[in-house]
């Protein structure tokens, strides 16, 4: 299934003196997956579009707590 939210596992090393974190996540933007922009792509009202910062709903990206796996 497609999401904008990738997780990795890094290398956890037997001598690390810290707590391992065995799961990262980071976010992608939407562009990157759209290619150019097709023509007659649905668009937000105005005041919708200023609250979410794009016109577009195909390159909306909300925040989410990327340590808990939210978006």
């Amino acid at each position: 299934m497609f999401t904008q939210q990738k997780v990795y596992y890094p290398y956890v090393s037997p001598h690390d003196p810290c707590a391992p974190i065995r799961q990262k996540f980071y976010q992608t933007p939407p562009e990157l997956y759209l290619g150019f922009q097709p023509p007659g792509l649905p668009q937000y009202p105005a005041r919708e579009a200023l609250h979410r910062g794009t016109l577009w709903p195909a390159l909306y990206s909300p925040y989410g707590e990327p340590h808990r796996g939210d978006h």
